[in-house]
């Protein structure tokens, strides 16, 4: 399925989607020493976020979809250099609101997040005036 939604995301951090499909996505990214808060090589959890976000999105796949609120846990660490892998399911099509179970996982299989993304979508961009 094509791309029709957040085509400038930055495949550098925030990832690469690998799969687009009918209220479904996932999203890889790999981590890069720019996201690290610390010298055990930690990486923020803003960009664990942010992949988990984007395949979100990608699920819904509509030009105007946005984020409305988001529940989640963080389940364990991340450390650069490791491949992290996001799939995200709409679990509820409620018209203009979606909601959005999405699922990170590192190289090794563990899961490192989850969460649930409440996304809008939107007669016109956020931002269109």
């Amino acid at each position: 399925m094509e791309q029709r939604t957040h085509t400038l995301t930055s495949e550098r951090l925030v990832g690469r989607p690998v799969l687009i499909g009918e209220g479904r996505a996932v999203v890889e990214l790999e981590t890069i020493d720019e996201m690290k808060v610390d010298e055990y090589g930690l990486v923020h959890g803003g960009f664990t976020f942010g992949l988990a976000d984007y395949a979100a999105m990608l699920a819904v796949n509509e030009p105007t979809v946005v984020l409305g609120k988001a529940e989640v846990r963080f389940l364990k660490p991340v450390k650069v250099g490791e491949k992290l892998r996001a799939e995200a399911n709409v679990v509820d099509d409620l018209g203009r609101k979606k909601v959005v179970k999405a699922e990170v996982f590192n190289e090794r299989g563990e899961k490192v997040f989850e969460g649930t993304f409440h996304c809008y979508v939107l007669e016109k961009h956020v931002l269109e005036k």
